[in-house]
């Protein structure tokens, strides 16, 4: 849908929540003038009786309740033209917001779709809903799952994995980082050689712990002799600065160190943690169904306008590996580089992947195979050492591309989240 459209769309609303605001505004305003007026009118006319004797003094009192009763059936009259008028309003407003959606989100999106996508991928399709399932926690559900899908386990060993990373973040959740600790200083090294900060992150987080949840100076300083010791080279800008704040302690969140205080920290450790124990299983940091499903819904917008113009002109698709037109995907949905041919110009795909040669220069594999002639040994047209093109090793598997194929984009990008499954478990793609 094109921006000027959402923004009508946004606009109805929003004048239907006002129309919604005022109304509750002025109701409020008698309910709050006459709320305790009644119950002061039920008492007197219980403790009245029908013989007795009226005298002067009784007969003001009646005239005086039957003013007031008066004044609040004017008010009641009036409130019940309010309410009219409002509710016409707001009819009217929510007619033009229901006319406004019809007119701007009439699509028709079985025009983009590919049923061809989906042929024998059912097993495919089932592995990934189970991933999810795992990723997500829901062990029952996935044992469930399968059974009925008659799967044959390959989550045995995930569920273990994911199973103890939940057993972690709930520990963090209640602000206990044991596990959490004890779990980076096993990993240490692989987390060193991704570039991870997750072990001192954990420690600064226990560090912050003692000094706003405990104010325990003497702790926090004991503490921080005992772990900060193996991070100075990385961390030492960082480590000054929680040194210091000990100097607040009393008033951190008044302190320069305020920010320290923020329970966001608690937030973001979770996030890591989850990103670096998925990335060290060779898992992205989001489930496969997931992201497929968010690159295919931003997609289809596009897919729909290019499907429309293309059936007005009786025109298909030339290509069945790519779109006709660039998909705009966040950074976070590109999962690999785009690269071009140095040699050919062309943009590699799955068909035509880019291949490193022993001297680290990087050519697609058609030109590979036509500067090797086969099997035969030849120079690197941009040095002078010489290979063969045994010798040359696939840089990535594509799974995702800036010019997605057709079948990944609609829909379910079901070859991702295999992908993923089979890369976790070493099997062949």
């Amino acid at each position: 849908m094109p921006q000027s459209d959402c923004l009508d769309v946004v606009l109805y609303k929003d004048r239907a929540m006002d129309v919604i605001n005022s109304a509750q505004t002025e109701y409020k305003k008698i309910e709050t003038k006459h709320i305790d007026f009644f119950p002061k009118i039920i008492e007197k006319m219980q403790t009245s009786t029908l013989n007795q004797q009226i005298t002067q003094d009784s007969t003001n009192e009646v005239e005086t309740v039957k003013l007031n009763l008066m004044e609040i059936l004017r008010s009641i009259e009036l409130l019940t033209s309010q309410v009219n008028d409002d509710h016409k309003e707001f009819q009217k407003t929510i007619s033009r917001y229901e006319k406004v959606i019809d007119k701007k989100w009439k699509q028709d999106i079985t025009i983009a779709s590919n049923p061809d996508a989906f042929v024998d991928k059912e097993p495919v399709l089932q592995r990934t809903i189970a991933l999810h399932f795992i990723r997500q926690g829901k062990f029952k559900l996935v044992d469930t799952f399968m059974q009925d899908t008659q799967l044959m386990d390959f989550t045995t060993d995930l569920q273990e994995q994911f199973d103890h990373m939940y057993e972690i973040l709930d520990a963090i959740n209640n602000f206990n980082l044991e596990l959490a600790l004890e779990w980076a200083k096993s990993k240490r090294k692989e987390l060193e050689q991704r570039g991870s900060s997750l072990e001192f992150d954990l420690h600064r987080l226990h560090y912050i712990k003692y000094l706003v949840k405990q104010q325990d100076r003497k702790g926090a300083l004991n503490y921080a002799r005992l772990n900060f010791n193996d991070f100075q080279t990385r961390h030492m800008h960082e480590i000054r600065r929680l040194m210091c704040a000990i100097l607040y302690i009393d008033r951190l969140e008044s302190s320069p160190y305020a920010d320290l205080t923020s329970n966001d920290a608690w937030t973001d450790i979770q996030t890591t943690f989850t990103r670096d124990f998925c990335n060290l299983l060779k898992m992205s940091c989001d489930s496969p169904l997931y992201t497929s499903l968010t690159v295919g819904s931003t997609a289809l917008p596009t897919i729909i306008k290019m499907a429309t113009i293309m059936k007005e002109k009786k025109n298909e698709w030339s290509q069945q590996d790519e779109l006709p037109v660039e998909v705009p995907l966040t950074d976070d949905m590109r999962f690999h580089s785009i690269f071009a041919c140095p040699v050919s110009k062309e943009q590699s795909s799955e068909d035509n992947p880019p291949m490193m040669m022993p001297c680290g220069h990087v050519i697609c594999k058609e030109s590979l195979n036509k500067l090797s002639k086969g099997n035969g040994r030849f120079k690197c047209p941009y040095c002078p050492s010489e290979s063969t093109s045994n010798q040359a090793v696939k840089t990535y598997r594509t799974v995702f591309s800036r010019m997605a194929t057709r079948d990944v984009i609609l829909g379910l990008i079901i070859v991702a989240a295999d992908a993923e499954i089979l890369t976790y478990f070493d099997m062949k793609f």
